[in-house]
């Protein structure tokens, strides 16, 4: 298991000891850039982690929003798109088919990078009817690392959120890691 973590603009600095990838939000809705996504990105990359990118769902304007998410996510061969599906601040969140058709999208757009999506285990169990995950299930479960409560397949598994979110990814090495996300 490799071990990752993901920002947003809440987190001003973090380290990347131990950490073979970082995931950084850069974009929500159709207006919202994260204004701290350059200076991430160069942290993460200057600590030789794996870059993943994220956009936070919401209802409608599906592919503005994915328009938005690919414009304003840098773009290096390898790095790792997703998208955050689970309730919006004002208590809504996307339909399965919006969701789907965001990352669908998202590999339209982009098509040599990976996409996955991320959502947490109740919305996994309780709200998917589709079960499509793009390239890849990223779970939410905030139990032992390496352990989502699901019988799906998953490739990252967030684990906690303290002091920031924590995710294990289930490759044998940050090869076998780099190699599939090479391989949108």
């Amino acid at each position: 298991m490799l071990h990752g973590i993901d920002v947003s603009a809440y987190q001003s600095s973090f380290g990347t000891d131990g950490v073979s990838f970082v995931f950084i939000k850069a974009t929500e809705g159709h207006t919202y850039v994260n204004p701290r996504l350059t200076a991430q990105t160069k942290l993460a990359r200057d600590g030789g982690c794996a870059v993943g990118f994220y956009h936070f769902l919401w209802p409608g304007n599906i592919t503005t929003q994915a328009e938005y998410f690919v414009s304003k996510a840098p773009e290096k061969g390898s790095d790792l798109l997703a998208v955050d599906w689970e309730t919006t601040g004002d208590g809504t969140h996307a339909s399965n088919a919006e969701k789907d058709r965001f990352i669908r999208e998202v590999k339209r757009l982009r098509p040599s990078h990976r996409v996955l999506l991320y959502c947490n285990r109740s919305f996994w169990l309780n709200i998917d009817t589709t079960s499509y995950a793009g390239d890849g299930l990223w779970i939410a479960d905030y139990v032992t690392a390496g352990k989502p409560r699901i019988k799906a397949k998953w490739r990252l598994h967030q684990y906690t959120d303290h002091p920031l979110d924590k995710s294990v990814a289930d490759f044998s090495s940050r090869a076998a890691f780099d190699t599939w996300a090479s391989q949108g």
